[in-house]
């Protein structure tokens, strides 16, 4: 695997100034940091302010995501925004995050259809999955999950929403897992947890396609992350980097991450 990947998603934070100057803060403190590849996802009206911001560290050191797209190029959709759109702009486009899985009713066939949107569009999908309580070893072996167990069921979502993705198409897929009891809570998963949940969906995408293509995939953990605990997930080398929340608003702590996971 190659560099561990920090992305930093802002959510429905910043005001204009407050977004240069978080962005402004991350590129001066991150001018030496090498070995991660970094990543930022402002809100989407803030995009091109924040590529101004970075300047020259746009596309070299540091790369813009959208925080959500949506799945057709153009048309009477009100208030969406395309891959198209921001193809230009940002390298990656996080799609399925919990939050509008839960507070926007987002299914999996909408996720399918934004990863699908994004690849067409030369974007790397960040998809999302993640379960609402601990995986205990009882529920490992489940088979087909039922009705009530499928919004829980994180193999059913990565299965679900990467329908229609070929092998060669997953080289630009990145799984991001979120366990949503960790997210916002304080309260991360540990490192054994996550790299077992992580090898756990290794060996579900070694079902779909193989296991050369599992081996490539980069899968990211999120959930609570901090400078205080971000190398019990990047020090692990199943895990190839974390997606951030709350920890990105800060500038210092979020530069922090990034030069501990270079280390």
């Amino acid at each position: 695997m190659n560099n561990s990947i920090i992305i930093g998603n802002w959510k429905m934070n910043t005001t204009l100034a407050d977004a240069v100057v978080l962005a402004t803060g991350i590129k001066k403190g991150t001018e030496n940091v090498d070995g991660v590849e970094i990543v930022l996802c402002p809100p989407s009206v803030w995009l091109v302010p924040v590529q101004e911001a970075l300047g020259k560290s746009f596309n070299k050191k540091i790369a813009l995501g959208a925080q959500n797209i949506f799945w057709e190029d153009e048309g009477a959709y009100t208030g969406e925004i395309s891959p198209k759109m921001i193809k230009n702009i940002c390298k990656y486009a996080i799609i399925g995050h919990s939050e509008r899985r839960r507070y926007l009713f987002e299914d999996n066939i909408i996720v399918n259809k934004k990863v699908h949107g994004a690849l067409l569009n030369n974007l790397t999908a960040v998809l999302c999955i993640g379960e609402h309580n601990k995986l205990t070893d009882e529920k490992k072996g489940r088979g087909r999950p039922t009705k009530k167990d499928k919004f829980n069921n994180i193999f059913y979502q990565l299965e679900k929403s990467l329908l229609g993705i070929t092998k060669k198409m997953m080289q630009n897929v990145i799984i991001a897992y979120e366990p949503i009891w960790a997210i916002g809570t304080g309260k991360p998963a540990t490192g054994i947890y996550a790299v077992k949940m992580i090898f756990m969906i290794r060996e579900r995408i070694a079902k779909i396609y193989d296991w050369k293509t599992a081996s490539s995939v980069k899968i990211l953990y999120g959930g609570s992350v901090t400078s205080d605990n971000i190398l019990e997930f990047t020090g692990q080398p199943e895990i190839n980097g974390v997606l951030a929340g709350g920890a990105s608003l800060k500038a210092k702590e979020f530069v922090k991450m990034c030069q501990l996971a270079a280390k």
